[in-house]
């Protein structure tokens, strides 16, 4: 019997007893092999010495004082390599402990922010739909999954949504890559517009989809054409990197890639690893210096921000993702894993789209190939294929609702980045016959 309120009440989960490198071990001596690193979380592998050796260093000196009262070398530390490795600009660092509540801080930070240089009727949140930004309140209410979202929606403040950059379905099929970015430009353009230009506070946008939509990019200089206007407007861009930053794409940073330099960032799951919760806003100065020339505060914070073992846990898992030898095997393997994807599954009349960037991939089913139908939500695809992989020894993250909440299904992969061609191989095999397994049912 268990006395925890699990996620799903009534399935037995197996108990995890151990883990090293790609692999978890449960209780009863079975391997799995970690081909979404739980939720993206593991990035620089299991049980890494010298993780483990930071840890312990921490530990041995210091393992909380407030932030309050207190500042840390741990935390100093970490944020210093933060913005040594951020885009240009991005020159502070606030630490929090995990992704959703990086979200909430970049949204008070971002409100806060027109309030202290006086423009205090900015308070519109812009994001997109099918997105997926945390599960707290304002993050839930940001966010655009439909189905995340009902049962709570009377509780949620009020936020407003646009296209998601979604070209397996939504790019017209004589529509260039330009074009489409044009026309998902304008839409957003317009709806500042509809808000009022001098009322909208922030547009939020993952780099990459992760949850929700499975790994979806951007395509051409759609995000170019979305920072000129936040720009044009005063809007601030705020990048949820929570998922797809901090090397799961092949830079440390996600929104390297697209050649956009956010006004906010956030980041967290493989920002510690898993070894510790832990997550991170980054600031432009133009936001750090109205809080320093105005109310001289940030009016925001929790009791575990800026933990001095999760700080030098990640210090050191950060250092880890951007030495040159880590990412080189994230884009080599992620070119593997993509490769073998389409080799085993690209003729499948179940699969629509195999897409992502570096170790970040995502499989969308369909019912048929040639209309892009969906299956019936009732038959719970994404439900069966995960059990499927599980009893073939693979962790994966698929996900019903891909389409509008309801409709479509996907499976997220992305294992840690340390993973070898041996494994990658591995992941290929198996999740095609969970996949096979699961459609046959």
């Amino acid at each position: 019997m268990t006395r925890i309120l699990h996620r799903s009440i009534g399935p037995t989960l197996p108990h995890a007893a151990s883990a090293q490198g790609v692999y978890i071990t449960d209780t009863s001596g079975r391997r799995y092999l970690d081909a979404s690193g739980g939720a993206a979380v593991t990035s620089v592998g299991h049980a890494h010495p010298e993780v483990l050796a930071a840890m312990r260093a921490q530990i041995d000196n210091l393992c909380y004082a407030h932030t309050s009262f207190f500042t840390t070398d741990a935390a100093e530390a970490l944020a210093e390599k933060l913005v040594n490795l951020a885009p240009e600009g991005l020159n502070y660092v606030y630490l929090v402990s995990g992704g959703s509540e990086a979200v909430e801080a970049a949204l008070k930070m971002a409100r806060q922010y027109f309030v202290e240089i006086g423009a205090p009727q900015r308070r519109h949140i812009i994001a997109r739909r099918q997105s997926y930004h945390g599960n707290t309140i304002g993050a839930l209410a940001t966010g655009g999954n439909a189905m995340r979202r009902k049962q709570f929606q009377p509780i949620l403040p009020e936020t407003h949504h646009v296209s998601p950059c979604y070209a397996y379905r939504e790019k017209g099929a004589d529509e260039s890559p330009e074009a489409y970015a044009i026309r998902l430009a304008d839409e957003l353009e317009a709806k500042i517009l509809e808000l009022g230009p001098e009322e909208v506070m922030a547009f939020v946008a993952e780099p990459v989809v992760g949850a929700t939509l499975g790994a979806v990019a951007s395509v051409a200089d759609y995000f170019k054409r979305v920072r000129a206007i936040c720009d044009k407007y005063g809007v601030l861009l705020i990048l949820d990197e929570v998922m797809c930053g901090m090397g799961r794409t092949g830079t440390v940073f996600a929104c390297e890639q697209d050649d956009v330099i956010p006004d906010i960032v956030t980041i967290a799951k493989g920002l510690g690893g898993g070894y510790q919760p832990i997550g991170a806003v980054m600031l432009s100065g133009k936001i750090y210096d109205s809080f320093a020339n105005g109310s001289g505060l940030f009016q925001h914070g929790h009791t575990y921000i800026g933990h001095p073992v999760a700080a030098a846990t990640a210090n050191k898992v950060v250092e880890i993702i951007a030495r040159p030898e880590t990412l080189a095997n994230v884009n080599a393997m992620g070119a593997r894993l993509q490769n073998g994807l389409e080799a085993a599954l690209g003729a499948s009349p179940y699969v629509g789209d195999i897409r992502g960037r570096g170790l970040f991939r995502g499989i969308e089913l369909v019912a048929d190939r040639d209309t892009k139908a969906p299956f019936d939500p009732s038959r719970k695809i994404h439900a069966k294929i995960k059990r499927h992989a599980m009893a073939r020894g693979l962790i994966s993250y698929p996900m019903g609702g891909t389409i509008d909440g309801i409709h479509g299904d996907h499976i997220l992969l992305a294992p840690p980045y340390i993973i070898e061609a041996d494994d990658v191989d591995l992941i290929i095999e198996r999740i095609a016959d969970a996949i096979n397994a699961a459609i046959a049912e």
